[in-house]
Parts: C-alpha cells; structure tokens; sequence
C-alpha cells in the first residue's frame, strides 16, 4: 500500500525527533557533567557577587560609624583616642572614608602644631593616583597653605595656578594665594585683575570674596559685581608699569 504524501510528512517528521532525540541523549551522556558543572558555577557566581555587595554594605556602614566617632573625638579635644580609629580608616579601600581619614589626620597633627607631619599626609593625598581629583585639588590648596610662608612665590604660582582660574572648584583660594604671591612679587598688575576677578565670581565664598575685592580696591581696581554686570574690564593700577620696571 503506498503511503499518502501528508503520512508521508508525519512520518519524516517522527524519524527527525527521534534522531534529535538520541543526539542529545548522547551529547548529555558525554557532556552531561559539565553543564551541571557550569550551571552549579553559576549560581555560585550570582550568590557570591550577593553576598559581596551585601558583605561591602556592612562594610561601608561600620566605617561610617568609626569615621563619625573618631571626629567625634577629635572635636571634643582627645586626638590621642582618634587616633587609632583614624588609623584604621587611612587604610580603608573605600575612596571618601580613606580621604576623610587622612585629611582629619592632617588636621590632627596641625592642630598639635606638627607642621611637618601635616604637610607629608596632605601631600600623600594630593600624589595618590588612587584618589579622586577633587580629594587631591583640596589636599594641595592646604599643603600649600600650610606651607605659604616657607615656599618662594614662583613655587606657590606654579602649584595651584591651574587651580586660580574661573571654574575651578578651588578658584577662590587658589586664586587668593597665588594673587598673594604676585604681589610678594611686585606684580600688581597680575594681582589685582586676580583679585577682581575672584570678587566677582558668585561662586566664591562669600568670606574669600569680601577680602578679593578689599585686595582688588587697594590695588585701584573696583571689583565690586555692579561693575561686572555693565561688562567693564578691570584697570591695572597706573603704577603698575613702574613697579614692574621696578621689580625688573
């Protein structure tokens, strides 16, 4: 009897799913162990990243409490009892506990009036390639600051005058200690476009603003922000020219 075309399609259809069929049963009977293998890493994979992001969250809120009580510490005038507490915080593979470790350190040492000490911590911070850029722009503005009085004026403008300029999230400060080094010196008429510039910035602290303009008017330039609206530019001092032939 011969077989009708749509018996004919069923038929080839039942031969390929047994052939299917016995593929697979051959490929899980060689590779059967491995991909129950791989699945067992997997999962394991998946509950280990788990209980790691678990594991750093505790991790995170027990130095958050540690840094909290170790400034809690040092406010209340005990640095020696900070201390350890901020030691095991500098060490600390989260960026902003680590850098708020160092950076009360440093205060800490200032504060007993070890100068030297202060000065080597924020300069750990600002050469940490680890750190954050504001973390390390904040560490060399007080390193500098520490250090004003001992440093040649050419070194202070070198230093942060990447950092005195608009923009810059430590544009005041910066700005105010290299304006200070021009005029150490004698270059008012680098100073005091400096100065104004710093006064009429509205992102400036309003302390660091006050005296830029104070700076800027015993200079012969009026930095106030009603000047900088009607857009005039900022005069150097009529002196300016000969104190720089002067300094020359």
């Amino acid at each position: 009897m011969a077989i009708k075309p749509n018996e004919s399609d069923t038929f080839l259809r039942e031969v390929d799913e047994e052939l299917r069929k016995e593929r697979m049963n051959r490929l899980f009977a060689r590779y059967g162990w491995l991909i129950i293998a791989g699945v067992l890493l997997l999962l394991a994979a998946i509950g280990g990243v788990i209980w790691w992001k678990h594991h750093q969250r505790e991790l995170a809120a027990g130095q958050g409490e540690t840094l909290l009580e170790a400034l809690a510490t040092m406010d209340a005038g005990n640095r020696d009892a900070a201390a350890p507490k901020v030691a095991e915080l500098a060490g600390s593979d989260i960026e902003g506990y680590r850098a708020a470790a160092l950076f009360a350190r440093a205060t800490a040492e200032a504060e007993a009036g070890n100068q030297a000490a202060a000065v080597a911590t924020l300069k750990s911070i600002a050469e940490d390639a680890q750190l954050a850029e504001p973390y390390r722009q904040a560490a060399l503005v007080r390193q500098t600051t520490l250090e004003f009085d001992q440093l040649q004026p050419q070194a202070v403008i070198q230093r942060l005058g990447p950092l005195a300029r608009p923009g810059q999230a430590w544009f005041g400060t910066a700005g105010e200690l290299v304006g200070i080094a021009h005029l150490k010196m004698r270059r008012p008429d680098l100073a005091g476009p400096l100065f104004a510039q710093i006064g009429r910035d509205q992102t400036v602290p309003p302390s660091i603003r006050t005296r830029a303009i104070q700076m800027a008017g015993s200079l012969g330039i009026n930095a106030m922000p009603e000047q900088a609206a009607s857009g005039a530019e900022p005069q150097a001092p009529a002196d300016s020219a000969a104190t720089k032939g002067e300094a020359e």
